[in-house]
Order: structure tokens, then sequence, then C-alpha cells
């Protein structure tokens, strides 16, 4: 339910957006259509690969590794290699969330997910190289990155907690 709300939230924008562009002029109309369809031909490759690969990704994750490492007994080392697991996974949210479904599928605990997910949110090496050291300096970046260090253990601790 709470899925077609937004898509009909993003609709209504997006309708109100293309009302505005046209007011301005059909120039403007023309311009934005065309940026939009540059930007969905440029990601429709990329989403479909990335969920083709998660369908695919949860039933060839070994079970028992998942479980070992990943699962519901895999305490604080569990949280930690899901943590470092996120913070090494590139990519956007294609990526990010179809491993953590299929870790999930594969039999990872939701704690551990949890963790991944926030590590992938918040301390993604990926971004840190390619965004953050280039335009900002290197002690904010790791200021940044030892605040944000606790929040996946946080994460999974409050999961285990309200379960």
């Amino acid at each position: 339910m709470i899925i077609l709300f937004f898509t009909i939230l993003l609709a209504g924008i997006a309708i109100i957006l293309s009302v505005m562009a046209w007011k301005r002029g059909r120039s403007t109309l023309a311009k934005g259509v065309n940026d939009a369809r540059g930007q969905f031909m440029h990601l429709l490759p990329r989403l479909l690969i990335g969920i083709l690969g998660s369908g695919f990704l949860a039933h060839l994750m070994p079970k028992e590794t998942v479980l070992t490492w990943f699962g519901p007994n895999s305490g604080l080392t569990g949280t930690a290699l899901a943590t470092l697991a996120g913070a090494l996974t590139p990519g956007g949210p294609v990526v990010g969330y179809a491993l953590g479904a299929a870790a999930l599928k594969a039999g990872a605990d939701f704690a551990q997910v949890i963790a991944y997910v926030t590590a992938w949110s918040l301390l993604t090496f990926n971004r840190m190289i390619t965004w953050e050291l280039p335009s900002m300096p290197p002690r904010l970046v790791l200021i940044r990155v030892i605040v944000s260090l606790p929040f996946p253990f946080l994460a999974a601790w409050i999961t285990h907690a309200v379960r």
C-alpha cells in the first residue's frame, strides 16, 4: 500500500513539474522530456541487470555459509562482517538493497542485514574515494567515518531488542 502511495505521489509531482515547464514554453517541456528520456535509457539497463542479478544471487548464495557468518547465531562477529561488507559494497540502491534482500532469502538474520544496509548507506568506501576525499578535507571525512561507525552496530542491536 505504501508503494502505491509513493508511486501516486511521484506521478503527481511529475505532472505538476510538467505543467510548470509547459507554461514556461514548449521548448522547456521538450528539453525536460529529452533529459528524462536520456536518464531513463541510462538507468534502464542497470536496473534490469540489478534486479535479475539479485534474483539469481539469492539462489546462488551458499545457505550454510550465510547462516554461519550472518545467521541468527552470528552475534557481534556477524554484525562486524555485515558492517564491513556494507562498507565495501559499491553501487547504488539496486546493488545494496538487492544484496540485502538476497542475504535475507539465503538465511541471514534481519539484524545483520540491517547492519549491512546501514553501513552501506553511511560508510561506503567507494563513495569516500570517489566523492568525499576529492571534495572535502581528509580530516572531515575521517571524523564523519568515526562518528558514523557505531550506527550499524546500534541498528543491529535495536533490531534485536525490538524482536
